[in-house]
This record gives structure tokens, C-alpha cells and sequence, in this order.
């Protein structure tokens, strides 16, 4: 296998990989923050939303696929990922994925099912809600990821998944989040089956990640 020079890389590519999990970065914020998450999970646990509680680990599931496919893609490509994060951070695990966002994305799925209406029926103007709000929260996502991309530390290099042609990362990049976040926590009182789903994307990042690491890719 040839392995790319690293003068190969964007330079945005270049500038992640330098701070790519550099211990000497760690904040002591990254505390605070793990007891946030640790506290919204045990507010759904203690309320006995263990679906709530499902969705939400669904959603950052989904998320470590994508970030676990991003950095193949960067091995693969030898020029760039889809998206590189630069700037402070307290720890860079991915090149496109900090210590901040897996946070906030552990908390994200669990805010969006909350805004579920109860009966999926209803709809809002006219539309199925679950679709309305799975594309209006993936629009709003995308929206954050491009006002990043402006000041400089979201990075995308590919024309097909980059400004102005953000479609691409609304189905891909996050409807894909929230639809399976809202597909696990409609299964409602189907423990079993929400348990299996949860657990299944748990075993595909875990062997996908052992991959990647074994071949150098992570």
C-alpha cells in the first residue's frame, strides 16, 4: 500500500493532522463538559425514557460512522477528507472530529426526539412531522457547519461536498442523524428491536474502527 506524502494534503488537512490527538491540547473544560452529558442521560434515565435515552445514543452512533468514513476517505484520497476541524480544541480525535463535538452530538439526538410530537401522525403544515423536523433540524445543522466553514476552522475541500452545494450533506451528513434517531425512538415500547439497532451500529463503528486502525487509516 503507498502511502500518500503528507505535502499531498490541503492545507487545512495538513494543519488538523498536526494537532490530530495531541494530549498536550487537553482543557480542563473537557471535564465539565462529560458532566453535562453524563447528566442529561441520567435526568432521561431517571424519568425512565430509556427510549429517549436509545435515540440519543443512536444519533452519536451515527455520527462516529460518518467521522470513521471521513477519515478513510482521507487516507483513500491522499488530498483531503470531506471535512477537516481546525483550530482550539482540547483534543482532536478525528481529523474531523473534536472532543466538543462528539459532546455535543451525544446530546443532540437526545434534544431533537424531545421535540417529537408524541403521535407520528400529526403533521405540521401539511407535512408528516417526522420528515419536516428530521430536515428542518439537518438544514439548521448545515447551517452551523457553513457559518464554521466562514470563519475558518470547518474545512471541506470537494466541490460536491462543500459551499454552495450543501444538499449533499443535509441527506447524507445529517438527515441520517435524525432519521434514525426518530426510527429508534418510534419503535417506543419495542425494546428489544431498539436495543438490537443500538447495538448493531455500536458492533459496525467498533470493527470499523479496529479496521481503520489497523491499516493506519484513523
Amino acid at each position: 500500500m503507498t502511502v500518500p506524502s503528507a505535502a499531498a494534503y490541503t492545507h487545512a488537512t495538513q494543519q488538523a493532522e498536526r494537532i490530530l490527538r495531541d494530549g498536550s491540547m487537553f482543557q480542563w473544560s473537557t471535564i465539565a463538559l462529560i458532566g453535562f452529558v453524563f447528566y442529561v442521560y441520567a435526568v432521561e434515565i431517571e424519568r425512565g425514557r430509556i427510549d429517549v435515552v436509545l435515540a440519543g445514543l443512536a444519533f452519536w452512533l451515527m455520527d462516529w460512522f460518518n467521522e470513521l468514513v471521513n477519515s478513510a476517505v482521507w487516507h483513500a484520497s491522499g488530498t483531503a477528507p470531506l471535512w477537516a476541524v481546525t483550530g482550539h480544541t482540547s483534543y482532536l480525535i478525528l481529523i474531523g472530529l473534536t472532543i466538543e463535538i462528539t459532546f455535543l452530538f451525544a446530546v443532540a439526538g437526545v434534544v431533537f426526539v424531545k421535540q417529537l410530537p408524541p403521535d407520528p401522525a400529526t403533521r405540521i403544515l401539511g407535512v408528516p412531522n417526522r420528515w419536516l423536523l428530521v430536515f428542518g433540524f439537518s438544514c439548521l445543522s448545515v447551517f452551523v457547519e457553513v457559518l464554521l466553514h466562514a470563519i475558518g476552522v470547518f474545512h471541506w475541500h470537494y466541490w460536491w461536498w462543500n459551499v454552495p452545494f450543501v444538499p449533499l450533506i443535509v441527506v447524507l451528513g445529517y438527515m441520517t442523524f435524525y432519521g434514525i434517531a426518530t426510527w429508534v425512538y418510534d419503535m417506543g415500547a419495542n425494546r428489544r428491536r431498539q436495543v438490537r439497532v443500538v447495538g448493531g451500529l455500536a458492533a459496525v463503528d467498533v470493527a470499523l474502527g479496529v479496521v481503520l486502525g489497523v491499516v493506519g487509516w484513523l
